[in-house]
C-alpha cells in the first residue's frame, strides 16, 4: 500500500466522520436545547416544590434537602431525554450502570460522610431536637444554632460553637431540655444537728418561692437525704420558667436566697469540720 492510498482512506473515513457529524448537529442543538431547558425547569419545580413544603412545615433542612432532590431528578431525567435524542440509548444503560457501581465505591470510601448524612435526614424529619433547643449529648451541653444534614451545631453559652457529627448525634442520647419547656433544678446544702430540720424546711421553701423565676404551678420541695460527721444534708427541689431565666444564673441566685434565708433564722449552714471560720471567730469577739 503506497501513501497515496493510505491517504485517501484517511479522507475517506474523516469524510465519513463529517457527514455523520453534520447529521447529527440538528439532533445535537435538540438534545443541548433539552438539557437546557430542564435545568431552567429543574430551578423553577425547586423553588415551587420549597415555596409549597414551607407553607405548612418550618423544617428547613427537610424543605432544602427535597428541593436539591427534586431537582437533581429533574435534570436526570433531562440529560436522558436528550442521550435518547442522539440515539444513545446504549449510553444511557452504561450510564445508569456506571452510576451504581460509582455510588456503591463512594459509600464504602466515605462511610462516615454517607452515615452522617443519613442521620442528619433522619433527624430533619423525626425532629427530636429543633434550632433554639438547649440539649446536652456526647459530652457538650448548648443551644442548638443550625441542623445541617452532616453535623449539628451547638453554642456552649461560653462564647465558642461545637459542631458535632450528625451520627453521633442519632446515634447516642440526647437530653432536651427545651422540648417540654420546664426544667427542675436541684440544690444541695448541709445544717447543723442542733438546728430544727422543720423549720429549716420551711425557710428554705419560702426563700426559694419567693424568686421571680419560679415556676408558682409547680411545688417546692424540701428532703433530707442523709447524716455526715457535721451536718444534715438536704436538697432543694424547684422548677424555673426558662424564658426569664437560664439554669446557672437560676442556681446562683437559689444559694444566694437560701443563703439569706438561713442567716435571717439562725440556721447555721455547717463548714467542713477542718475549716476555721474566721469571720464567726471576729463577730464572737467583737460581742465578748
Amino acid at each position: 500500500m503506497d501513501y497515496s492510498q493510505a491517504a485517501g482512506l484517511i479522507y475517506t473515513e474523516l469524510a465519513l466522520w463529517g457527514r455523520t457529524a453534520i447529521r447529527y448537529v440538528p439532533k445535537l442543538a435538540i438534545a443541548i436545547v433539552v438539557l437546557v431547558l430542564f435545568t431552567f425547569l429543574a430551578r423553577w419545580i425547586s423553588r415551587l416544590v420549597v415555596r409549597g413544603f414551607d407553607r405548612f412545615s418550618d423544617n428547613h433542612s427537610v424543605i432544602n434537602l427535597t428541593g436539591a432532590v427534586v431537582r437533581v431528578l429533574v435534570v436526570a431525567v433531562g440529560l436522558f431525554i436528550g442521550l435518547s435524542i442522539l440515539n444513545l440509548d446504549k449510553a444511557v444503560t452504561s450510564l445508569l450502570a456506571g452510576a451504581g457501581v460509582i455510588a456503591l465505591a463512594v459509600g464504602f470510601a466515605f462511610q462516615d460522610l454517607t452515615a452522617n448524612f443519613i442521620s442528619g435526614t433522619m433527624i430533619a424529619l423525626a425532629r427530636p431536637i429543633q434550632v433554639g433547643d438547649t440539649i446536652e449529648t456526647n459530652g457538650f451541653l448548648g443551644k442548638v444554632l443550625d441542623i445541617k444534614l452532616r453535623s449539628i451545631v451547638l453554642d456552649n453559652f461560653q462564647g465558642q460553637t461545637i459542631e458535632i457529627p450528625s451520627k453521633d448525634v442519632f446515634q447516642k442520647p440526647v437530653t432536651n431540655f427545651s422540648r417540654t419547656g420546664e426544667r427542675r433544678l436541684e440544690l444541695s446544702y448541709g445544717i447543723s444537728f442542733i438546728d430544727d430540720l422543720a423549720k429549716a424546711q420551711a425557710v428554705a421553701i419560702e426563700a426559694i418561692q419567693a424568686l421571680p423565676f419560679v415556676r408558682a404551678d409547680k411545688p417546692v420541695e424540701i428532703h433530707y437525704r442523709g447524716f455526715t460527721i457535721d451536718n444534715v444534708q438536704g436538697y432543694v427541689w424547684f422548677w424555673i420558667d426558662q424564658r426569664k431565666t437560664n439554669p446557672p444564673l437560676a442556681t446562683s441566685e437559689a444559694i444566694k436566697a437560701l443563703k439569706k434565708a438561713f442567716d435571717q433564722h439562725d440556721i447555721l449552714m455547717m463548714f467542713p469540720p477542718h475549716t476555721f471560720d474566721l469571720k464567726k471567730r471576729k463577730r464572737d469577739e467583737q460581742a465578748g
